[in-house]
């Protein structure tokens, strides 16, 4: 039986897309900025807290996490994982555009392959049904 999702779990996946990718792009950012860090200069970490950058990118990791939990409550992860994928080509743009990294072109392949396959998750239920859970929901009116 296939389910189709509703808005609000449409929301939840663009925000774990979304809060991924920003956040992952803007420690990158905040960590150019701090500069190389190695074990002789652990201390560098402590510095990086008070970057903007950093302190941004943390709170929407944090926003990354509790978006997260929320999709594996209502989806499993071989669902949730390759739905949220199109969020590498959120980080290759960002990292393109922004950053200024060069991406060559095996990347662009990668990421473009990534992006098609979830065309092929998406097709699928977003949760494993047991027969035994069916059961019971038909019980409870579900």
């Amino acid at each position: 039986m296939k389910h189709a999702l509703k808005p609000s779990q449409y929301a939840i996946l663009i925000a774990i897309m979304l809060t991924a990718s920003v956040g992952d792009t803007l420690l990158s950012h905040g960590m150019a900025q701090v500069g190389a860090v190695d074990f002789q200069h652990l201390h560098l970490l402590w510095r990086a807290l008070s970057n903007p950058f950093i302190d941004a990118g943390i709170l929407l990791l944090i926003g990354f996490f509790a978006s997260y939990m929320t999709a594996l409550s209502w989806a499993d992860l071989t669902f949730v994982m390759p739905s949220t994928a199109f969020g590498y080509v959120v980080v290759a743009l960002l990292s393109h555009f922004w950053l200024h990294e060069h991406l060559s072109v095996s990347r662009w392949a990668g990421i473009v392959l990534i992006t098609c396959a979830v065309g092929f998750v998406a097709n699928g239920p977003s949760r494993t049904e047991h027969p035994a859970e069916e059961i019971l929901d038909a019980n409870l009116g579900r």
